[in-house]
């Protein structure tokens, strides 16, 4: 008997510490995980001695009314410095123009500089110089060359592009009035040192 009033007095106590102590349950807070920045591509340097090839097509048309298309082909060379948003550089290049009329053929170089904004990968630009030309029938002629282009990084070492430039030839074999004007577009590849 003893025993069944200690249970009841156990489970009446027991019963009074319940009462009234009802807490909430407890909701955790979902973990969150930190965010973490996206790197930002700090943009490509193009600083540096670059080397390459180019070929293209392109057609000239005299003042007196000659006109042929060409095929032009050859190398090129020169240096860029990234200034960060803008790049500016010089560029010695020589072509092979062979004219598809007749067998007559050409040589053209060119001696330019490059101004170009930084797009990360890519480089579209602009160039303004000197081309020389000399060829058959003792043609040799120095003037002005300008043209836009554009560049894409493929990996730290090697860059395609493509591009499209002018050569005015004024006073053409120092006949006051006879002009060759050309217009070229090349494709282009390079490999940086």
């Amino acid at each position: 008997m003893k025993l069944a009033i200690a249970a009841v007095a156990a489970t009446l106590t027991a019963g009074s510490a319940f009462a009234g102590g009802y807490t909430s349950p407890v909701v955790e807070t979902p973990v969150i995980a930190p965010v973490v920045p996206v790197a930002v591509d700090a943009g490509t340097d193009w600083t540096g001695f670059y080397a390459g090839v180019q070929y293209g097509q392109g057609s000239a048309e005299a003042s007196d009314g000659t006109e042929s298309d060409f095929d032009a082909y050859g190398v090129h060379g020169g240096y860029t410095h990234d200034f960060g948003n803008y790049v500016l550089g010089g560029e010695l290049d020589y072509n092979k123009v062979d004219l598809d009329e007749g067998d007559g053929d050409a040589d053209l170089w060119r001696l330019r500089g490059r101004a170009g904004y930084d797009m990360g990968k890519f480089l579209p630009y602009v160039t303004l110089g000197a081309a020389h030309i000399s060829g058959d029938n003792d043609l040799s002629e120095t003037d002005v060359t300008y043209g836009i282009g554009g560049e894409y990084m493929v990996n730290d070492r090697f860059t395609v592009g493509a591009e499209y430039t002018k050569q005015d030839f004024s006073d053409v074999q120092n006949v006051d009035g006879l002009d060759l004007d050309t217009d070229m577009v090349q494709v282009r590849a390079s490999f940086r040192f």
